[in-house]
């Protein structure tokens, strides 16, 4: 069999096991009594699941159809975490002076498997990264069975509080990168481009690198993603005030995607990075992981214009 087909099932695998622990959540919710809004609830995590698992074969309308439904239910505040079963907190201290620094071996197996793996297969497919992702859980997952010697029932139950607890927010990282194609498609990196030329002076090497990283981090921070930011403010300001005043596009590519992160760090949008934590942590302050990092964001992007002008020129 082909190596890309191959990956090509595989990938379509961890979609249709994504979206059938959304399946499951939609059984834990229909179950929950004290769920005023077990309905709107299921309703949500049941499209999203089918998107997931049939996605492929479903007209593209019917899954735009699905996503407004479920952004609608999501806007009414209509998907509620419900009752969901918590650990008793004798047990949990038990378990933690048991497996004790063992914790991290699933972290570190995680993160092994998806960089060898992505660095093994990286010249055989284009979507060996992603599948990476996918291996390194499984890998992950089986590391935590052997070391917490659970049983295979507690991954349902896990993976519905988990998924409950962080709500509609898990999906936001799919539907920025979307919209990231979405604006590079519709040409908005032209339209930014001529209006920063009314702005910066022509030929002026601190305006454009200051513009392209600052413009980075603030696109990153409505966005909610680097990488879809970096197409389009490339496109609009690095190429013609970054790149055409002779700067090294490896060095200037590479710092303009990091100065984005340094947006990252500052918006709710990126709710893998600042969302999901605070809700795990159970914070009052929803943004309270966003404050933390402000500091250290901006001062970061004044770093990385520095070394943009010393480095890239």
């Amino acid at each position: 069999m082909n190596t890309k087909i191959l990956f090509d099932y595989l990938l379509e695998g961890f979609y249709i096991i994504s979206g059938i622990i959304m399946l499951i959540t939609v059984y834990f919710v229909s179950k929950d009594p004290k769920n005023e809004s077990k309905i709107t609830t299921a309703l949500f995590w049941g499209l999203l699941g089918i998107i997931f698992i049939f996605g492929k074969v479903i007209p593209p309308v019917l899954v735009g159809g699905a996503i407004v439904l479920m952004g609608i239910l999501t806007l009414l505040k209509r998907v509620k975490v419900g009752e969901v079963a918590q650990l008793d907190e004798k047990f949990k201290e038990e378990q933690a002076q048991k497996i004790g620094g063992k914790i991290f071996i699933p972290s570190l197996t995680l993160a092994i498997v998806a960089f060898a793996f992505a660095q093994f297969t990286a010249k055989l497919s284009k979507v060996s990264g992603q599948v990476a992702i996918g291996v390194s859980a499984v890998a992950g997952l089986i590391a935590v069975l052997a070391i917490t010697k659970a049983k295979p029932a507690y991954i349902a139950k896990d993976g519905d509080r988990l998924l409950r607890q962080v709500g509609p927010s898990s999906i936001l990282p799919q539907l920025l990168a979307a919209l990231g194609s979405l604006f590079t498609a519709a040409g908005v990196g032209e339209v930014i481009a001529k209006g920063i030329s009314s702005v910066i002076p022509q030929g002026n090497i601190w305006a454009g690198i200051i513009a392209y990283c600052v413009g980075m981090a603030l696109f990153t921070i409505i966005m909610g993603n680097g990488f879809a930011a970096f197409a389009v403010i490339t496109a609009g300001i690095g190429i013609p005030f970054v790149y055409k005043l002779g700067g090294n596009p490896a060095i200037a590519g590479a710092l303009a995607l990091t100065a984005g992160f340094c947006g990252t760090l500052l918006t709710p949008m990126a709710a893998n990075f600042n969302v999901v934590p605070a809700a795990l942590l159970e914070t009052k302050n929803k943004n309270r992981v966003i404050i933390a990092q402000a500091p250290v964001a901006l001062l970061m992007l004044v770093v990385h214009i520095l070394l943009m002008y010393f480095l890239a020129f």
